[in-house]
């Protein structure tokens, strides 16, 4: 029997890249999002009949429970890996953000994790050895100033997967998370609040480096076969989890001055 990969955010970005990549090695692949139409853009770039598309909002806990079933049914009731990648970016001043923006980052990049968890542990536990991989970021090693908001959604998403890589252990299932820095998809096409650049652009100012999407699906597959907990992939994120904790007086200084 095949080994399977759920992944959400799978339309586009890190989630196709990841798609990509492990359909090289032979796994059944769902691929989820509430964008049809760049489901359909990823199924058509793996190999023909290793996935299956699956349409819902990580929001909704009976779309995760539906459409994990659909999968899982597909797959001999396999769950070797739950990638819980959907996630969206907001930059710009936090006093400035609208108060439905905050609700929204919070409800897609970490209530939508914690479903995802929650109700994947019943699938995950009927395949010996599985993994629950979070996507992340940069932005949850310290806190990013222009990107509070975002940056506080991949705190809680580096705590969960502390707490369920302790809880989980007795039942061996394996929880991992991604924590990239700025890697080029289409997320950093989002505009930043009271401001015409979007992040980007933003990026692109600060003179920090775009890591290659294809080096993040790389490290998600080393990340779910080996023991580390938290995969720090590209130059800027290894610089700040450096200075975090042996320059946190230059990190702090960094982001009184805006980033």
């Amino acid at each position: 029997m095949k080994k399977a990969i759920f992944i959400t955010g799978a339309a586009s970005g890190i989630g196709r890249a990841v798609a990509q990549r492990f359909a090289r090695e032979g796994w059944a692949v769902g691929l989820a999002d509430v964008d049809s139409a760049g489901l359909s853009q990823t199924a058509a770039l793996l190999p023909d009949g290793c996935a299956s598309i699956h349409v819902m909002d990580v929001r909704d806990p009976d779309g995760w429970v539906e459409e994990l079933t659909d999968f899982t049914e597909r797959t001999g009731d396999r769950l070797d890996v739950l990638f819980n990648n959907a996630g969206v970016a907001l930059g710009g001043p936090f006093g400035e953000t609208d108060l439905e923006d905050i609700e929204r980052i919070i409800a897609i990049n970490f209530t939508g994790v914690a479903l995802g968890a929650r109700i994947g542990y019943f699938f995950l536990r009927k395949t010996p050895g599985s993994c629950l991989l979070n996507t992340a970021s940069a932005a949850g090693i310290y806190g990013t100033s222009g990107a509070a908001i975002y940056s506080a959604t991949k705190f809680a998403v580096r705590g969960l997967t502390e707490a369920l890589d302790g809880e989980w252990h007795g039942e061996g299932i394996r929880v991992r998370s991604l924590m990239p820095g700025f890697i080029d998809t289409p997320l950093l096409d989002r505009g930043v609040e009271a401001s015409n650049e979007t992040v980007r652009d933003r990026v692109r100012r600060a003179g920090l480096e775009f890591t290659p999407v294809e080096q993040v699906a790389e490290e998600a597959w080393h990340a779910v076969q080996g023991d580390t907990l938290h995969t720090v992939i590209g130059k800027t994120a290894k610089r700040m989890k450096f200075a975090a904790r042996w320059l946190p007086g230059k990190i702090r200084k960094q982001m009184r001055r805006g980033g």
